[in-house]
């Protein structure tokens, strides 16, 4: 028997013989069983908990498609027709580009100076983090020293759940994420990826943006120590901002450019000579805030897509859309240089009329109005501030001259269309000489009285109904009993009779409200401006045929763009395609179209209103333009606005020149619309016609085969036999016949209306 089982046996024969030792014996086993027990309990506790942990930090990763399929965040461009970017929509400004395109001294400065061990870690540098963890413990900060790779830096980019915090649970998430997306990507579509997420200052997410927004080239005509530059504004770009800290930006740069030396990306002949370079910043402040060259047509085209996101699902500003629309570039500009040109002594007239202290309450409301608006009004927390506030801001002087100057600016509507295709080819919204660029929309979101540029809604109706334009209405006075008022129309009454021609040419009302009365029927005139283009609710009262109803500029003018297209009535359109950012069609979109108009009629009507631009109110524009034209200005009461709505067989534009405070008017003659709005429609044609981007040859109206040619007498209002003065004129072959009996017309000097509400005043011209 060994020593240690004779030592066993003892023991054991002590254990029964010795009851004390036999307890002592039984509590010493009791106490290690409880220690190794609560060992135990701990060592699976600690693996529980380290389970649910790891557990709890992937519930809150990117999922595997997530990680295969990383969507950035990238603007939506707006394109011209002609090809140029006139807009973007973005939170954040980010353009993507391929590895390609991206510089290969831009890839070795990111390399050398983030992460040189790139590529040859999984994702994680261990060694890194030791040496920043030692780092910090001696410097007493936990964020002195980082020691995130660019994968890491990628993971934060891409999946915004890993949060930013300075924490352990960030950390891991991080480092965890890093590691899937080196198992998921190679390493050339990490660079790439995170060349296109990280954050450069100004706004600019990614390199493409940056390249532009500093230097305005595309990324891949960078240069050595403009890559070094950029890569240095990483660590913070606020702090090495080029624009705003250049002498920060250049001591980082050099320190990029050292580290490419270091790690023999560049040789010393290259690293000398970008070390010399001065940093030659190219600011395109704009690419942030996209300075658009048609702000309210993109915004138009915005509010547009808006409501096409919910139909397709897609996200306006994140998901990097490419749309394309109907607006010429170069239309733009001629439209903005016509409207620059001529509104600037305009608006010295009016400046030379208008008078505030006869007109203090406008000048209050004004005040109070932007005082209201102002950030530092709204930001007040009580009403004891907002009060305080609200008499310093109305008692300050530069503040109220400001609001006087902003109140009294002419505003301007202007729009220009292909009546064939419905493409809005220019749109100037608001006064381009001014900074409110992306205030109302002075086309497509103000409703107006157009005045006498309704006029040809009523004439057309009459020729609908068999009326020739030589037809004779009487010029005697008016007067109109509605229901106990009088009303008498000014602008015409001195007697004799005068020709549909001549009355649209010259805008005398009296004709009009004569034409509307007996040969238009104002319901009639009214389905016919709706068919025509006209959406607005228009009022059936007696005025209507002096414009009394309100309308906006767009639809004014697509609806003469109905004349301009032979009765052919098309919708406005702005979008011609949108595309996802891989270059799929969302949609095409095509205008609808309808005849509502016999091709006869808007030829006729063509050729009655090429008068009011050869002899009549119009023909200011004939300084500046010399083709085929037609239209019709307007004018409204006391000169409040000022219209005219044209076309040439090719282009249809409308031209609306006002206040935003109706109250505001001209007051003058200088502010009617053959003075105010005819000319800037004249210069635009002026500028377009004479570019030598386009060749437009010379058109006319072209006369169908459904009109013919007769002389009327202009004594008779019958057809001429030769016996007296006459005119060429144009008839409808097929309704003339009806009516040559009654060419002369002749009404009596009041009529009753007793139905109709009482007209709003409008003026001719």
């Amino acid at each position: 028997m060994s020593n240690k089982n004779k030592y066993d046996d003892e023991e054991l024969e002590k254990y029964f013989s010795d009851k004390s030792f036999r307890q002592k014996k039984i509590r010493k086993n009791r106490t290690q069983n409880k220690l190794i027990g609560t060992f135990l309990f701990f060592v699976i506790a600690a693996v529980t908990a380290g389970c649910g942990y790891l557990y709890f930090l992937s519930s809150s990763l990117p999922s595997l498609e997530e990680l295969e399929n990383p969507k950035l965040e990238e603007a939506t461009k707006i394109y011209s027709s002609d090809g140029e970017l006139i807009d973007k929509f973005f939170l954040k400004n980010r353009t993507k580009v391929t590895l390609d395109n991206i510089p290969r001294e831009m890839i070795q400065a990111l390399v050398a100076t983030e992460d040189q061990k790139f590529y040859d870690h999984w994702g994680v540098d261990i060694d890194r983090i030791f040496k920043a963890f030692f780092k910090n413990i001696i410097s007493g900060s936990l964020t002195k020293e980082g020691a995130s790779t660019i994968t890491q830096q990628l993971a934060r980019n891409l999946y915004k759940d890993i949060g930013n915090e300075i924490s352990l649970n960030r950390k891991l998430r991080e480092a965890m994420t890093a590691v899937q997306i080196e198992r998921t990507y190679t390493k050339e579509e990490i660079l790439a990826y995170y060349l296109n997420t990280v954050y450069f200052g100004k706004g600019a997410y990614g390199v493409e943006a940056a390249a532009q927004t500093y230097f305005n080239k595309s990324a891949k005509e960078l240069t050595l120590d403009e890559c070094a530059v950029l890569v240095g504004t990483l660590k913070s770009p606020s702090n090495y901002d080029p624009a705003d800290n250049p002498d920060a930006a250049l001591k980082r740069r050099n320190l990029v450019l050292n580290e490419m030396y270091e790690e023999d990306f560049i040789s010393k002949e290259n690293y000398n000579l970008a070390l010399n370079d001065p940093i030659k910043i190219n600011l395109r402040k704009d690419y942030a805030n996209f300075n658009s060259p048609a702000p309210q047509f993109t915004e138009y085209v915005r509010q547009l897509l808006e409501k096409r996101a919910e139909k397709y699902g897609y996200d306006l500003y994140r998901d990097g859309l490419k749309v394309y629309t109907s607006l010429d570039s170069r239309f733009q500009k001629h439209a903005v240089d016509a409207v620059k040109t001529l509104m600037g002594p305009f608006q010295k007239s009016f400046n030379g009329y208008w008078n505030w202290n006869a007109n203090r309450n406008i000048l209050a409301d004004a005040v109070d109005k932007n005082i209201k608006q102002s950030e530092a009004y709204k930001k007040a927390k009580t009403e004891q501030d907002r009060g305080r506030i609200y008499d310093k801001m109305k008692n300050d002087k530069s503040f109220i001259d400001s609001v006087k100057s902003l109140t009294s600016t002419v505003q301007v509507g202007f729009v220009v269309m292909n009546p064939k295709t419905g493409e809005i080819k220019a749109m100037v919204g608001a006064n381009p000489n001014t900074n409110f660029k992306y205030g109302l929309n002075h086309v497509t979101q103000i409703k107006r009285q157009p005045g006498s540029s309704f006029k040809p809604f009523v004439y057309v109706t009459a020729i609908n109904n068999g009326y020739s334009p030589g037809f004779m209405i009487s010029n005697d006075p008016v007067t109109v009993n509605i229901g106990g008022t009088v009303w008498s129309p000014k602008g015409g009454g001195t007697g004799g009779s005068i020709s549909m021609r001549d009355a649209i040419a010259k805008s005398i009302n009296v004709i009009a409200v004569r034409t509307a009365m007996d040969l238009a029927p104002m319901d009639q005139v009214i389905e016919t401006a709706h068919k025509m283009g006209i959406n607005s609710e228009l009022p059936n009262v007696l005025s209507l045929a002096l414009g009394a109803g309100e309308v906006t500029p767009l639809e004014m003018t697509n609806a003469f763009g109905t004349f301009a297209n032979e009765g052919i009535w098309v919708e406005p359109i702005a979008i011609l395609k949108i595309e996802d950012r891989n270059g799929s069609v969302i949609e095409e979109l095509h205008p609808e179209t309808k005849e509502v108009l016999s091709e006869e009629a808007a030829f006729i009507m063509s050729d009655m209103m090429e008068g009011t631009i050869d002899y009549g109110t119009a023909v200011s524009i004939r300084q500046y333009f010399h083709r085929p034209a037609a239209g019709k200005t307007g004018t409204t009461q006391n000169y409040t606005d000022a219209w005219f709505v044209g076309y040439t067989p090719q282009f249809v534009a409308g031209v609306w020149l006002g206040f935003d405070d109706a109250r505001i008017k001209f007051g003058g003659a200088y502010g009617q619309g053959g003075k105010a709005a005819a000319p800037i429609w004249g210069k635009f044609m002026q500028l377009l016609y004479s570019d030598d981007d386009f060749d437009f040859p010379v058109e006319y109206f072209l006369m169908p085969p459904g009109v013919e040619e007769a002389s009327v007498c202009m004594i008779s209002g019958l057809k001429s036999n030769g016996t007296c003065p006459s005119t060429t004129d144009l008839l409808i072959k097929k309704l003339s016949q009806k009516k040559c009996s009654i060419f002369h017309y002749s009404a009596p000097s009041e009529t009753s209306v007793e139905t109709q509400e009482p007209p709003k005043g409008s003026v001719g011209y």
